[in-house]
């Protein structure tokens, strides 16, 4: 990989925790090529479900301090990651975890959900402003699997990279800056279906259940992925940040699971849908590398 001393990648999250599952492979790679990895994240995940049962207390509909404990465990993850710049937009508990699509909390004043998106935009226009980033990771339009946090998370990065770039929002935001390369997560549903193959060959896990490729987020064609980054060698680091959001993920060996305790495969290579920029690598052929194009 070439010198990425000067590279600023930019992944914009709902919750912590997403980041590791989706990009934890990708981030630590960067990071250790010496490129300034930002990571923004929406909320602080107030409304997840507790695995541990010695933190259950933490839940949102008892002491209400999950978030605050969330706090710490994304910081202990970025750090498995090598991360040093991770930010909540618009600070700590700005915008609330809006729960599942359909709970009564999409409505709650201040939930994500609930907030206009250009209402939200702006405090990422002065994140993108300062950091001037070259690629932007975020989420497809249905937030990779339809949670209403997700999808907005979607749009306000969307929306936050088109108005960095006008000059007629600048006001005292910083100088304007354009985006070469946009990336959504994606996961070729080939490469889903042998990650469960493996799990089931695996002869079981700590689990009762296995997932089905229905729960993972953003699983397309084949023919959808433009880039893949081969992130074996950080593996057990990805592992590491996962294992650091212990209220959200049980880890067992490569495969994991979610409060709902089924398991899934942990993916080392991450994949992804050029959603807006040039492609940096030879027709028709996936890029190797999320800046490649991108001048220095």
């Amino acid at each position: 990989m070439k010198d990425l001393s000067a590279g600023r990648l930019l992944l914009v999250h709902a919750h912590p925790d997403d980041e590791s599952i989706n990009n934890g492979a990708t981030m630590a790679l960067y990071a250790g090529a010496g490129a300034r990895v930002t990571l923004v994240t929406c909320t602080l995940g107030e409304e997840g479900e507790v695995i541990p049962a010695d933190l259950a207390h933490l839940a949102a509909d008892r002491e209400d301090r999950l978030g605050a404990h969330r706090i710490g465990e994304l910081a202990a993850a970025m750090k498995e990651l090598g991360v040093t710049d991770h930010r909540f937009l618009g600070g700590p508990g700005r915008f609330r975890d809006s729960g599942m699509m359909g709970v009564e909390q999409n409505r709650r004043e201040g939930a994500f959900w609930n907030t206009p998106v250009d209402e939200a935009a702006p405090y990422l226009v002065e994140i993108i402003r300062s950091v001037r980033p070259q690629v932007l990771v975020t989420y497809d339009p249905d937030g990779g699997y339809g949670h209403p946090d997700h999808i907005q998370t979607h749009r306000v990065a969307m929306r936050a990279a088109e108005l960095a770039a006008e000059r007629a929002f600048r006001r005292d935001l910083g100088s304007v800056h354009s985006i070469d390369k946009i990336y959504w997560n994606r996961v070729p549903r080939p490469v889903a279906e042998e990650g469960f193959a493996r799990l089931r060959a695996a002869g079981g896990t700590d689990f009762p259940g296995i997932a089905s490729i229905d729960d993972i987020p953003g699983v397309v064609d084949d023919s959808r992925i433009t880039a893949e980054i081969d992130g074996t060698d950080y593996a057990e680091r990805k592992l590491a940040a996962m294992r650091a959001h212990a209220t959200q993920i049980a880890v067992d060996g490569p495969f994991f699971a979610l409060s709902n305790d089924l398991a899934q495969p942990v993916f080392a290579t991450e994949y992804y849908e050029l959603a807006q920029g040039k492609p940096g690598g030879p027709d028709g052929e996936r890029e190797q590398d999320l800046f490649a194009g991108v001048a220095a």
